[in-house]
């Protein structure tokens, strides 16, 4: 299993990711119904102003769903970053992960790996996280 990502994405993951540190940062990439393509950025923001928790908004993610409804799009990625830890999904994470056909993206910000970043996916269904490769496309 693999996701495909665009630079510009990873690039703009790793930039809102430091932006709102020490919160922890949220988004989504979206693509057309059925076609497992990320192609359209949207960050979110974090309802829970959390170094340790994200959630988003419902009215944000109501907004969301209508849009990507009108717009016959689906959630591809569903990406947050970790402030502290290193990018693998928590016990939490995986409770909260709704969306099976997902790709679950993470990213460390945490400042022991500096000026790394890790970037990692899963895919989380049924309670089970898996990484999977990440391939960067330019």
């Amino acid at each position: 299993m693999s996701i495909e990502i665009s630079r510009n994405f990873v690039d703009a993951i790793l930039e809102q990711s430091r932006a709102e540190y020490p919160d922890e940062a949220c988004g989504v990439i979206l693509g057309p119904v059925g076609s497992g393509k990320a192609l359209r950025i949207k960050a979110m923001i974090n309802a829970a102003h959390s170094p340790t928790f994200y959630e988003f908004d419902p009215k944000d993610l109501l907004a969301l769903y209508r849009e990507i409804d009108d717009l016959d799009e689906e959630i591809v990625v569903i990406y947050h970053s970790h402030t502290d830890t290193e990018a693998h999904p928590s016990r939490t994470d995986i409770a909260y992960a709704g969306e099976p056909g997902a790709h679950y993206v993470l990213v460390s910000t945490r400042t022991d790996i500096a000026p790394q970043t890790e970037f990692r996916s899963y895919r989380i269904i049924d309670g089970v996280a898996t990484e999977e490769s990440v391939v960067i496309t330019d």
